[in-house]
């Protein structure tokens, strides 16, 4: 029971901050980040920025909820299989969260041409 306490605490800790941070994305006006110590695109860079928020920021709520799921599928699968579920989650979700933020850049970003 105690290691279930642990790793429970251990994926809130990591999970909340997720969850957070789409939250603030969603309810966010100006154009999001998605890298660590990128800076945003401007306004003028984005065609649509609400969609564009929402849309990260239901990304990142998705991630960290499905780090909760997988702690709770404990419950019905073992812990062995719910803490391979949470390293796929962490794995295979930051990948198709790259690629779903490149989709977005395509998708939302307004297509500077420079003039030489």
């Amino acid at each position: 029971m105690a290691e279930k306490i642990i790793i429970f605490t251990v994926l809130f800790i990591c999970a909340a901050p997720l969850v957070i941070l789409g939250i603030s994305q969603y309810k966010s006006a100006d154009p999001v980040g998605f890298w660590t110590g990128q800076k945003p695109p401007a306004k003028e860079q984005i065609t649509d920025v609400k969609a564009y928020n929402h849309k990260h920021g239901i990304m990142w709520i998705l991630y960290g909820a499905g780090l909760m799921v997988c702690f709770f599928s404990m419950i019905f699968v073992g812990m062995e299989t719910a803490m391979i579920l949470v390293m796929i989650e962490c794995f295979g979700g930051i990948i198709a969260m790259i690629m779903y933020h490149n989709k977005l850049e395509r998708t939302y970003h307004t297509k500077n041409k420079i003039n030489s």
